[in-house]
């Protein structure tokens, strides 16, 4: 038993780790975009302070802190930090005028080096393990459902009752989603048809970047179980009309899904 103990504290040890790796790199790329901001201020004689935004960064800090259980004191302590170093950062920078710039292929090997140090969506599976799916099946469910009101609800009728699989086989995710009574409901049955594939090609496909012809051609993508199911919904997003997607749907999809492919390809370069 002790010995069992023993691997379990290592192993979160060993999860934790690569947990504070990532938190470090994505302050780093905060650092790249905080920049591009100071270069937008200084072109717009804007103040280095901004109060009302600095106070929705903190309020939008603590609304996915409820989601994920972190106290109200940690994510304000967190993002406290962040916008002091952001504040340090404008205050410290020189207007691009009196830099010499920066040869291309130089940010491009930053940018790298970056990139490659983000773990990988499979070493965040044994952190992930630890979420009950009750935490994180709802939030999938908000976001397809916000998604699937731009398609006209008629055209849903073709899966209604009928259960889909959607497995993340990097991450160890998986749901089962059904069209029940005109809303999209998380349930415990076995799917008729699941769609399989790694976290970053399903957000590619989610985000418009790359089609699923390719992605199944390819196999990154795989359908098991009911195939016309699969197909059918399948058919029904292609018709999703994307340019009508809420903004704030559309730009962090397609931002995590650009972050997600370039560490994919950093990763493949090392």
């Amino acid at each position: 038993m002790d010995a069992l103990a023993s691997g379990g504290v290592a192993g979160a040890r060993h999860a934790i780790d690569h947990l504070d790796d990532a938190v470090v790199v994505m302050a780093g790329l905060r650092r790249r975009l905080v920049g591009v901001v100071a270069h937008g201020k200084r072109v717009a004689g804007l103040p280095l302070r901004d109060g009302q935004r600095e106070a929705q960064v903190l309020s939008r800090a603590r609304q996915v802190a409820a989601r994920v259980a972190v106290p109200n004191d940690t994510a304000d302590a967190l993002m406290r930090v962040l916008i002091s170093d952001a504040c340090r950062q404008q205050a410290q920078s020189v207007p691009s005028s009196g830099v010499p710039a920066m040869p291309s292929h130089l940010i491009q090997a930053g940018r790298t080096r970056m990139l490659g140090l983000l773990p990988p969506p499979r070493r965040w599976q044994p952190l992930l393990r630890l979420l009950p799916r009750a935490l994180h099946a709802p939030l999938v469910v908000r976001v397809l459902a916000r998604a699937l009101r731009c398609l006209d609800p008629a055209s849903l009728d073709l899966v209604r009752g009928r259960r889909l699989g959607i497995a993340i086989d990097d991450l160890g995710l998986e749901w089962v989603l059904s069209w029940d009574g005109g809303r999209l409901v998380a349930c415990t049955a076995p799917a008729e048809a699941t769609v399989r594939g790694s976290a970053t090609d399903l957000l590619l496909l989610a985000s418009r970047l790359e089609d699923a012809d390719t992605l199944f051609f390819q196999r990154r993508l795989v359908l098991t179980g009911d195939t016309e199911l699969g197909l059918t919904v399948r058919n029904l997003l292609d018709r999703l009309p994307w340019e009508e997607l809420p903004l704030g749907l559309r730009i962090p999809l397609q931002r995590s899904s650009l972050l997600l492919r370039a560490a994919r390809d950093a990763h493949r370069r090392r």
